[in-house]
């Protein structure tokens, strides 16, 4: 009875003994955008090697699972394990558990743009692209789902949301289905926009690239749902966005295509009948606005060289016809002009790009060249305005030349040759009419009329100041010897090499007034 009675009382406060209670998880906190865009940057993607990105991150998966000790099977038998709840939520859990599931997405992304690059000549494998992103899909909703445990802090939740919605927008833009697409890339767009609001100005720049890269995506997909002035079609070409650009351009012109049947060159109409013709001809409508939005000249540059591409196609297909049909010659000969045109055009943009002015001089002879060879055109030969249209261009070309030709002998120090040149590109650009000239010329000879002037005028003064120096320099003299002793001829001058030497020749002394001074100097 005692030991019962013993064992029925409440144990007492020293039994008591309470258990200390656990220490709060350390949140994680993964940079995501960051992460994969310093891993991209050093294996491969600086050079759009998706390749070798994508063997990084079978690397990197089997190094995570190898650490964290997640292997799927051994050599022998494979057994699938993916990165659960119960692996974050462990005290002793590393932040590196949500790296896999990420670096799975990319690796399967990497695939699908890899497959896009070869896609161009293998179109089957625009399926297998499809089916890559759907498995980037579905890692990316497995990363979100970790992420939304409280172990992750805010950042990580929104960086994997915006990332989530950035993989489901690449599929749905793959699909045609604009729009989800809009919707996902907009979401992903905005958080972007609000992370780098939020951040200090040296981790902003990631977030602003990833905006800028979305934005694109978003208005071809404003444009198919039926939004046509959020679309650019041309600074869409040029940022890589478009992979059929013949097929966007009868999808967004097909009313004005409808209406386009000719075109007025120097008054004259030319029909236009190949229908390939019409839509670049339509396409073709705003690039004059589209390079003026551009960001620099080198943007510009690449926009008329996507231009070139289809330009070429073009004229090589009316070119075949025009052997059969007379009434093409006419319509070849207004395409050649174009590419003439635009080729002068962009040489302007090179010339105002490089440092070295004899290579303007090449660039400008090109344009002498060809608009000379254009004036000379069969079709517009007797036409009045177009001849003083391309003469008033060639004047401008030649003023233009003569002043980057004398920069060039400036270079060189031929002082006369380049105030010469200089004078005559200034009074060259003065008496020219201003026409109607594309921006990039009008401003070229805006800074020969500011500059050449006073460039004349240096090289001018270069030209005396060289002049007078070639004068001032004197003249060589002839070298005497004498044996006579300087003391006997201190009313002659004559450079004489002798008296610098340890033995001059400067008075004669006596045998023994001479041994008297040597004994001197030898006692001192």
């Amino acid at each position: 009875m005692g030991a019962e009675e013993i064992n029925k009382n409440p144990p007492s406060d020293d039994a008591n003994t309470k258990k200390p209670e656990p220490e709060p998880l350390k949140p994680f906190t993964v940079e995501i955008l960051k992460l994969i865009k310093d891993a991209q940057q050093q294996h491969g993607l600086r050079h759009g090697d998706y390749q070798r990105y994508r063997g990084y991150c079978s690397r990197r998966i089997s190094r995570l699972r190898k650490v964290l000790k997640i292997p799927q099977g051994d050599r022998r038998h494979f057994k699938k394990r993916d990165v659960t709840d119960a692996h974050v939520a462990n005290p002793r859990a590393d932040e590196r558990f949500l790296h896999i599931p990420l670096v799975l997405a990319e690796r399967c992304w990497a695939y699908a743009m890899q497959l896009r690059q070869e896609a161009n000549t293998e179109p089957r494998k625009k399926f297998h692209l499809v089916q890559k992103l759907r498995k980037a899909c579905v890692y990316a909703m497995q990363l979100d789902e970790l992420c939304k445990q409280d172990r992750c802090d805010a950042r990580t939740r929104l960086e994997a949301q915006a990332y989530v919605a950035w993989i489901q927008g690449s599929l749905q833009f793959e699909l045609q289905l604009w729009q989800q697409a809009v919707e996902n890339l907009k979401k992903s767009q905005v958080i972007y926009e609000k992370l780098a609001s939020t951040l200090p100005e040296e981790d902003q720049l990631p977030y602003k690239q990833r905006v800028e890269e979305i934005a694109p995506s978003l208005r071809y997909c404003a444009y198919n749902i039926g939004d046509e002035k959020a679309v650019d079609l041309l600074e869409l070409r040029s940022q890589g966005v478009l992979e059929n650009f013949d097929a966007l351009v009868s999808q967004t012109k097909e009313k004005a295509a409808v209406i386009l049947h000719e075109v007025k060159w120097f008054n004259l109409k030319i029909p236009i009948r190949i229908e390939r013709v019409r839509l670049f001809l339509v396409s073709i409508e705003g690039l004059d606005d589209s390079l003026k939005h551009a960001e620099d000249n080198q943007a510009k540059i690449k926009i008329l060289e996507n231009l070139f591409i289809d330009l070429r196609d073009v004229i090589s297909l009316t070119r075949d016809s025009a052997r059969t049909e007379k009434q093409d010659q006419l319509l070849l000969s207004y395409l050649l002009s174009i590419r003439i045109e635009r080729t002068s055009q962009r040489n302007l943009l090179l010339i105002m790009q490089t440092r070295k002015p004899q290579d303007c001089v090449r660039l400008l002879d090109i344009n002498i060249q060809q608009t000379t060879e254009l004036s000379q055109n069969e079709s517009i030969k007797d036409n009045r305005e177009a001849q003083n249209y391309y003469d008033l261009q060639l004047q401008a070309y030649r003023g233009l030349r003569s002043y980057y030709l004398a920069r060039t002998h400036a270079s060189q120090k031929r002082w006369r040759e380049a105030a010469v040149l200089f004078h005559s590109a200034d009074k060259a650009v003065k008496n020219i009419n201003q026409g109607d000239f594309i921006l990039e010329l009008t401003a070229l000879l805006s800074n020969v009329k500011d500059n050449a002037q006073m460039d004349t005028v240096n090289a001018q003064a270069n030209f005396v100041l060289d002049q007078q120096e070639d004068q001032a320099i004197p003249l060589p003299q002839k070298l005497y010897k004498s044996k006579k002793p300087l003391v006997e001829r201190l009313d002659e001058f004559r450079e004489e090499p002798q008296l610098l030497s340890k033995n001059p020749n400067l008075v004669n002394l006596p045998p023994l007034w001479s041994q008297f001074l040597l004994n001197r100097y030898s006692m001192i």
